[in-house]
């Protein structure tokens, strides 16, 4: 047997320990993750939706999420991708520049009263004397 094709097997085999052995250790890093959920926590599921969770059903891997107040669906356990952080409430005083404006302001002038108004359907939008709209009719 020839040296080359002992080492191309032995290279071909310390790949495929590599790969199996990061993947093997994901899905137990997810199966622990998956055990230790308790009612309180945010969520988010393999499909997206995000909720908190009211119960867990340990016999039959249930867990029962509710995603907005009085809405509850029940969901299996392997279904839960990942556990959602809440948000953080930001400290207006952080977001100061060193002048005292807010970063991002750009325009310190502008007030409530520069609200665009938007009509809600078509019928306030009108054509005007000069309107060089196209009316449907072939001009060639």
């Amino acid at each position: 047997m020839d040296f080359s094709l002992i080492l191309i097997l032995a290279l071909a085999a310390g790949a495929m320990f590599l790969m199996t052995s990061r993947s093997r250790k994901a899905q137990k890093e997810a199966a622990a993750f998956r055990t230790n959920l308790a009612p309180g926590q945010e969520v988010m599921t393999g499909s997206g939706l995000f909720g908190t969770i009211v119960a867990v059903d340990e016999e039959k891997d249930i867990i029962t999420i509710e995603s907005t107040p009085g809405n509850q669906s029940r969901w299996l356990r392997a279904a839960i991708a990942k556990l959602v952080e809440p948000p953080v409430a930001e400290d207006p005083a952080e977001d100061d520049d060193e002048d005292g404006s807010v970063l991002g302001d750009t325009d310190s002038t502008s007030t409530v009263d520069d609200v665009l108004d938007v009509p809600d359907d078509l019928s306030g939008l009108t054509d005007k004397p000069g309107d060089k709209r196209d009316d449907g009719t072939d001009s060639k």
